[in-house]
């Protein structure tokens, strides 16, 4: 009945330990595609780009041979995708689509999968780009190259145009999406400030302006994602360890001393 008991214990733990893990690997809310503060524009440079939200659908009209720039927040844990349509003239010589993202130090980050780049033939309608990104670390060494907290910049423009189509308008969207990946891909350490543009101002209750790090920002707040799953598996780990103990304990100790053996002298 003891190790009935500690078994029931321990799996109780479990359950409640695995419920934050579960919530920390579900996929990021995704927000109504006709929300109305989702921009309808793009920036023409890094410092211009226009800020969008994680699960927001962002569009802009431009032309063909245009550099058109997002940027959305990005936190520790998150892997993030951003996907790109960009609707063609009707008239059109075959074009090479591109997308690329740049961290908080406008450092290009490379997609670990997806179709980056992609050639529209002459006349298509259409052209989707994707680029999904390594998951995003708390900390790093300053010469890698790693995803880190902060903003990140999406650039979308066509390479190699022909001189025919230069000019022709186009209409795109591109929306970020991010999944928490959780405590496998957790590092010691952690930055002391997200990279992130120093420019934006916030209005406090006071009406007095203050500077923050940017206009956008997790909705928790950065380094939001301190919980990981290495908790539970350690909670886990924990009570196996425990239960074990006492399985062992039960089954070395016998059934205690022999009702026809006298207790010793």
């Amino acid at each position: 009945m003891r190790v009935v008991r500690a078994l029931s214990v321990a799996l109780l733990m479990m359950g409640l330990a695995a419920a934050p893990a579960a919530a920390d690997s579900s996929p990021s809310p995704s927000q109504d595609a006709s929300d109305t503060s989702a921009p309808t524009r793009a920036g023409t440079s890094f410092r211009t780009a226009a800020e969008i939200e994680q699960g927001q659908r962002a569009t802009a009209s431009g032309s063909t041979g245009d550099y058109l720039y997002w940027s959305f927040p990005a936190d520790t844990g998150q892997r993030p995708t951003v996907g790109a349509t960009v609707k063609l003239p009707d008239t059109h010589t075959a074009q090479t689509w591109q997308i690329d993202v740049y961290d908080g130090l406008r450092r290009r980050q490379a997609c670990q999968y997806g179709a980056q780049t992609r050639t529209a033939a002459a006349d298509a309608p259409s052209v989707e780009l994707a680029c999904v990104l390594r998951t995003v670390r708390a900390w790093s060494e300053p010469w890698a190259n790693d995803p880190l907290p902060g903003t990140y910049y999406v650039r979308l423009t066509a390479i190699g145009v022909a001189a025919s189509d230069l000019g022709l308008p186009v209409d795109s969207e591109v929306r970020v999406d991010s999944r928490d990946i959780g405590g496998s891909a957790a590092v010691d350490g952690s930055l002391a400030e997200p990279l992130v543009p120093g420019i934006a101002t916030r209005s406090g209750d006071d009406e007095e302006s203050s500077a923050v790090l940017a206009a956008l920002e997790p909705e928790d707040g950065w380094a939001s994602g301190w919980w990981s799953d290495r908790w539970v598996w350690t909670a886990v780990g924990g009570a196996l360890a425990a239960l074990a103990g006492v399985a062992g304990y039960a089954l070395t100790r016998g059934s205690g001393r022999p009702s026809r053996v006298p207790p010793a002298a």
